[in-house]
């Protein structure tokens, strides 16, 4: 079977005679998890599109895009984070290799460099993947923003440490920790985040510790299961989407939400540091379901 983001499903049954049968919420579900929403979450919409659908006499496509609309805007769950002024913020940035994640911390960098007046300072605390580095190094030097760093294969935590200690004495700031994108097993997941892990909570000042995970937008019901390995691992706070262009579905980021109760906090959409937003449910909804 083809694989094709929801949107394409829905216009497709909509250009049938509409009869809401079982063969139309079969064939609706069937088109949910073709756009990636995971299918427990997928049949749990279809039996609330049915009741609601019979409940409120449904019977033309504009009825049935409000309801459905109704049922997955509060299925996603959105958060902000914003750096309180004189205190130490530690953002610890998380993702398996590939998935854009030291871009996707130079978006962030940029993003609250704009907004912001206080010191931001990138961590390179990814010591493991060659040329993780030179990499971080390369976006700070573009963003005009320090880069602390020690050398190739050292303790990342040490790196999350002297950057926050660097945040300290200017006054307060904000860390962006980079981390190692390895995923082979949980338990080496929670070995390696955990002295991390423990060392980021304890240089940020109280409330002000966030971990946020990067998930690329196309690799569909993966990015559910990388999620669910590092929220058990580290308790992931919020989840940053890349790569969502038009080969994204997009259903990951429902059934993350709904399933794991993960706040969404970033969307990216494409190379340039600008191409950040705010997650905004209303408009991501619309473009999964292809409304104009």
């Amino acid at each position: 079977m083809t694989k094709r983001r929801f949107s394409e499903g829905l216009k497709r049954l909509f250009g049938m005679h509409i009869n809401l049968d079982d063969s139309f919420f079969e064939n609706l579900t069937d088109s949910l998890v073709e756009g990636d929403v995971g299918a427990k979450t997928a049949f749990d919409i279809e039996t609330l599109l049915r009741q609601e659908c019979k409940k409120q006499k449904a019977e033309t496509k504009d009825d049935i895009i409000r309801i459905l609309t109704g049922i997955l805007t509060p299925l996603i769950k959105t958060v902000t984070f914003m750096p309180e002024e004189k205190k130490t913020s530690v953002y610890l940035i998380l993702g398996v290799n590939g998935v854009g994640k030291t871009t996707s911390i130079a978006k962030i960098a940029n993003y609250y460099n704009k907004i912001l007046t206080m010191p931001i300072v990138l961590a390179a605390a990814d010591t493991f993947r060659a040329a993780a580095i030179e990499q971080l190094q390369y976006h700070g030097k573009a963003l005009g923003l320090r880069v602390v760093a020690h050398q190739h294969g050292g303790d990342p935590g040490a790196v999350v440490f002297d950057a926050a200690e660097a945040i300290k004495a200017q006054g307060g700031g904000l860390v962006l920790a980079d981390t190692a994108g390895r995923l082979h097993t949980k338990e080496n997941l929670i070995r390696e985040l955990g002295k991390i892990d423990k060392i980021a909570e304890s240089k940020a000042d109280t409330g002000c510790y966030k971990k946020i995970l990067v998930l690329d937008a196309t690799t569909g019901q993966n990015a559910f299961r990388q999620a669910e390995a590092f929220h058990e691992a580290i308790s992931i706070d919020a989840i940053m989407l890349t790569k969502y262009d038009s080969t994204a579905k997009g259903g990951n980021a429902i059934t993350i939400s709904k399933e794991l109760n993960i706040p969404m906090l970033f969307i990216g959409t494409g190379e340039q540091y600008s191409d950040i937003a705010p997650f905004d449910t209303k408009e991501f909804i619309k473009e999964f379901i292809g409304r104009d």
